[in-house]
C-alpha cells in the first residue's frame, strides 16, 4: 500500500547558492547554503514565512546544521572549518559559542547534537570522530579513531549512549559513548557513506550513500537486517519519522522516497527537481498527517504533506 504526499508549499530561491542541510524544530525549519546567511522559517503558518536570518553566520558558506531533539539548541558548520552554537532565546536564535580546536577549512565535517544540546559529535577529514562538551566550555571529550578515511555522516542516538559514522571509504561505525569504546564495524556498503541515521527508539541505524542502498542494522548485534533498494543515484540526506514506522531518503537525481520499515519497501516517491537533494527533514507532525521539507541544489525549500482521505 503506497502512501501519498501533495507538496503545499516551495519557497522558491530561498537561498542564492545550493542549500546544503536543514535541520527541524518542533515549530521551525532552518537552512544553510554555501552562502553566509543561514535561515530559519515558521512551521505553523502555510506560506512558511521567513522569521529571522543570522546574516554572515559562516563566511564562506555552511555545509552542515544539527538541531537538539529538544528544539532549544542548534549547531552549524561552514566550509573555514568553523563550528557555532545557537540558542532560541525568546524566540530568537543567538550564537552561544564556538568550537575552537585548530579547525582548519574542511576539517570539521558532519556534525550532530545530543538531545538536549549538550554533546556536539563531528566527524574530520581524517576519520577521526569527536564528541565536545558544550556547557563544559566547548571541551573536547571523546576521540574516536577509525581507519583514516573522511568521516562524511555522523549521528547520535537519542539516549546519548552511541555514536554511529560513516566514511568514504565505506565504513560504518557505532561507538559506545559510556566506554568510549569501538562498539561495532558494521559491514555491507563498500562505496561511500553519505548518510547514517539512527531510528527513534535506538534499534535501528540506517546508513547509504554512493552504492544507492540503503543498509539497515541492529544496532545491538550489528548484524545487517535489511537492504532497502530503489534509489537510482547516490544517496545525501536520510531522516527518520518520530515513530521510527518511516524512513526518509533523498538522491543526487532529485529523488525523495519514504520507505516502510515494516514492509521493507519504498510506499512514496517524489520529484519537484533533477537537480541533487543535500537535505531532507520530517516536519513536526500536525493533527493525523506527517510532512516533510526537501532541499538542494535548486536553491528551493520544498514542503510535502501526506493526504489525508476524509
Amino acid at each position: 500500500m503506497s502512501k501519498q504526499y501533495l507538496t503545499t508549499h516551495t519557497i522558491d530561491d530561498a537561498h542564492i547558492t545550493d542549500i546544503f542541510s536543514l535541520a527541524v524544530t518542533s515549530h521551525q525549519v532552518i537552512s544553510a547554503s554555501g552562502s553566509s546567511n543561514i535561515k530559519i522559517f515558521s512551521t505553523t503558518e502555510p506560506d512558511f514565512p521567513l522569521v529571522q536570518t543570522l546574516e554572515a553566520a559562516h563566511k564562506l558558506g555552511c555545509h552542515h546544521l544539527a538541531s537538539s531533539q529538544d528544539g532549544r539548541h542548534f549547531a552549524s558548520a561552514g566550509f573555514a572549518g568553523d563550528v557555532k552554537i545557537w540558542r532560541c532565546e525568546d524566540g530568537k536564535w543567538l550564537e552561544k559559542g564556538e568550537i575552537v580546536d585548530g579547525n582548519k577549512a574542511g576539517e570539521i565535517w558532519a556534525i550532530a547534537l545530543s538531545e538536549d544540546g549538550q554533546y556536539l559529535a563531528a566527524t574530520s577529514v581524517d576519520g577521526r570522530i569527536n564528541v565536545w562538551d558544550n556547557l563544559g566550555g566547548h571541551s573536547k571529550i571523546r576521540q574516536y579513531e577509525t581507519k583514516g578515511s573522511f568521516g562524511m555522516a555522523i549521528d547520535l542516538s537519542i539516549d546519548g549512549r552511541y555514536t554511529t559514522s560513516g566514511h568514504e571509504n565505506g565504513g560504518v561505525y557505532i561507538f559506545n559513548n559510556d566506554t568510549g569504546r569501538l562498539q561495532h564495524s558494521l559491514p555491507g556498503l563498500v562505496k561511500p557513506v553519505r548518510a547514517v541515521a539512527f531510528s527513534p527508539g535506538g534499534k535501528l541505524l540506517a546508513a547509504a550513500g554512493d552504492a544507492r542502498v540503503i543498509a539497515l542494522y541492529d544496532v545491538a548485534s550489528g548484524e545487517q537486517v535489511a537492504n532497502l533498494t530503489g534509489h537510482g543515484a547516490w544517496i545525501f540526506s536520510l531522516d527518520w519519522s518520530d515513530t521510527g514506522e518511516y524512513l526518509l531518503s533523498g538522491a543526487f537525481d532529485g529523488k525523495a522516497k519514504v520507505w516502510s520499515i515494516d514492509r521493507r519497501e519504498c510506499v512514496a516517491t517524489h520529484t519537484e527537481t533533477d537537480k541533487t537533494l543535500w537535505s531532507v527533514k520530517w516536519l513536526p507532525k500536525t493533527g493525523r498527517s506527517e510532512g516533510f521539507a526537501t532541499a538542494g541544489a535548486n536553491r528551493s525549500i520544498s514542503f510535502y504533506r501526506e493526504a489525508t482521505g476524509g
